[in-house]
């Protein structure tokens, strides 16, 4: 494999997810394969399917740089928060562990942020001046902030306090399942947390990821914003994508 080649992993809540990324061109260049998380999410159950994923992905990629991106707050390689996942994962060592059950170095960041950063470089937001905020409206509201293209970690928007609430309690894709709410009355409290972002950080654009994102048609209409909003251009792969770019750029 050529060197602009990199190992991208995604770990979620349900699924732990993977494939070899070309990092000229933000294509996957093997299948993507996907193993479904252990139940309760602990540590060590996690390292061993990830080592499976990982050894499923050698046999065409011996080698090359691994990102790994992880549903916490990843402060130099320890993770500090965990969602849906063992809450055994606050305060370790992440990096450490992988790196040694793996016998391989790799760069362990947060989920959202290696979202954002895969918009930032292959999708919505390349080339896009100034200050962009990436947003996944799923179980919880992941963020990303960006700046000119350079990425400022761990910014966990989604736990802004809005009306005495986690904004993401109120504003997930979660709520809007669980409350039953149509389109129109979800969308009013994404009005709510979006102006509220727009009123603290002055952003040029917010891109929308998750799931969700590809159902834009039907809630954007709703929402009066000053800044543009877009949807995400890779959803799920999004996660890979910047796990193995951040990978890459990290190790420079």
């Amino acid at each position: 494999m050529a060197a602009q080649h990199a190992i991208g992993i995604d770990i979620g809540g349900t699924g732990i997810k993977g494939a070899v990324v070309d990092l000229s061109t933000g294509e996957l260049v093997t299948d993507r394969i996907k193993l479904s998380t252990p139940k309760g999410g602990e540590p060590a159950d996690i390292v061993a399917t990830t080592k499976e994923l990982l050894d499923k992905l050698e046999q065409h990629a011996d080698g090359l740089s691994i990102g790994v991106c992880f549903p916490a707050v990843v402060k130099n390689g320890r993770t500090m928060s965990a969602a849906n996942v063992s809450k055994e994962w606050i305060g370790l060592e992440a990096e450490a562990l992988f790196e040694k059950e793996l016998g391989r170095d790799i760069h362990f960041v947060n989920d959202a942020d290696a979202a954002g950063y895969a918009e930032a470089r292959f999708g919505a937001a390349k080339d896009v001046p100034g200050v962009v905020l990436l947003t996944t409206l799923g179980t919880g509201i992941g963020s990303a902030l960006i700046n000119d293209g350079v990425l400022v970690p761990n910014t966990e928007l989604g736990h802004l306090e809005l009306n005495g609430h986690d904004a993401e309690s109120k504003a997930a894709y979660s709520a809007m399942e669980r409350e039953d709410l149509d389109w129109k009355h979800w969308a009013k409290r994404l009005q709510k947390y979006y102006s509220h972002l727009e009123m603290l950080f002055t952003p040029d654009l917010f891109v929308v990821g998750g799931g969700v994102s590809k159902n834009y048609e039907d809630f954007f209409p709703y929402l009066d914003l000053k800044t543009t909003i877009v949807p995400a251009v890779h959803r799920n792969n999004a996660g890979i994508l910047g796990a193995a770019a951040l990978a890459v750029s990290l190790a420079e």
